[in-house]
C-alpha cells in the first residue's frame, strides 16, 4: 500500500496577521486537501485553519496533540499509523514553522524511518525572520532556545553565548517567555560588554513589530520599548 506524506505546514506567528498575508497561495491547495493533522495545540490549528477559509469542515478534521508533554514510542507510533496505511498529514505548530524550535521534529524523525515523504511547506520562521532584519552574521548562527531562569547560572550562560560571538563570529540566538523579558534584557545590559552588539525583534509580523540592533553601550543610554508581553528574539553578535 503507497504511504501518505508528511506535510509540514507554517502558520502565522502572530494573532493579528492574517494567514494568507503570511503564507504562499501554494499552500492552500494543500492544507485543503488534508483532513487529518498533528498539531502543538487543538485550539490554536482550528482556530488556524478556520481563519484560513479552507472550505473545509472543522468538526470532521481529526487533530491529535505532539506537544512538550509527548515522548517518543507508542505515542508517536499511532500517529503514524495513518500515514501507513495511505492517508496524508499535515504538522501545524502553535505559530511559525513546525519542527523548528518546536515538537513536531519528533513525527519527523519517525516518517524518515518508516520512509515517508516530508514535505517542508514556506512560511514565517521567527528565527529567520530576525536573523535577516538583524544585520549580524547571518553566515553562522546558532539558537539556543531559553536560558537558565536561575541568576548565576544565567549569567554564566549570557556569557558563554558572548565569547562563543566574539570567538566564533556566530550569531547567537534565544528567547524567553514574554512576561520576563524586561528582566532578561536587564541582565543583559548589565552583563554584556559594551562594545557587544544586540538585537532585539518583537512581535514578527505584527502590525507592531520593533526591530533594532545596537551595541550594549548604545542599548543602555536607549529608551527601551514596552517589552512585557511581546513575543522575542534576541540576538548576541
Amino acid at each position: 500500500m503507497e504511504r501518505g506524506t508528511l506535510y509540514m505546514i507554517p502558520c502565522p506567528i502572530s494573532d493579528e496577521t492574517s494567514p494568507w498575508e503570511v503564507l504562499p497561495e501554494g499552500n492552500r491547495r494543500v492544507m485543503q486537501s488534508l483532513d487529518y493533522f498533528i498539531v502543538e495545540n487543538t485550539r490554536t490549528a482550528r482556530r488556524f485553519l478556520s481563519k484560513a477559509a479552507l472550505g473545509l469542515k472543522i468538526d470532521e478534521l481529526e487533530f491529535v496533540e505532539l506537544n512538550e508533554h509527548t515522548v517518543a514510542g507508542e505515542a508517536v507510533e499511532r500517529m503514524m499509523a495513518p500515514l501507513m496505511a495511505g492517508r496524508s498529514a499535515g504538522v501545524i505548530s502553535e505559530a511559525g514553522v513546525p519542527g523548528v524550535a518546536d515538537p513536531g521534529a519528533l513525527v519527523v524523525e519517525a516518517a524518515h524511518r518508516k520512509g515517508i515523504r516530508v514535505v517542508p511547506l514556506v512560511g514565517p520562521s521567527s528565527i529567520l525572520l530576525a536573523v535577516m532584519a538583524s544585520g549580524l552574521n547571518g553566515q553562522s548562527f546558532a539558537f539556543n532556545g531559553y536560558l537558565p531562569v536561575k541568576g548565576p547560572e544565567r549569567q554564566r550562560a549570557i556569557r558563554h553565548f558572548e565569547r562563543r560571538a566574539h570567538q566564533e563570529h556566530q550569531s547567537q540566538l534565544f528567547i524567553e517567555a514574554p512576561y520576563r523579558n524586561q528582566k532578561l534584557i536587564e541582565e543583559l545590559l548589565q552583563t554584556l560588554q559594551a562594545e557587544t552588539r544586540l538585537t532585539i525583534a518583537m512581535d514578527l509580523t505584527a502590525p507592531t513589530e520593533w526591530i533594532r540592533t545596537m551595541r550594549v553601550a548604545e542599548w543602555r543610554k536607549a529608551k527601551l520599548p514596552e517589552l512585557n508581553k511581546r513575543p522575542a528574539i534576541l540576538i548576541i553578535g
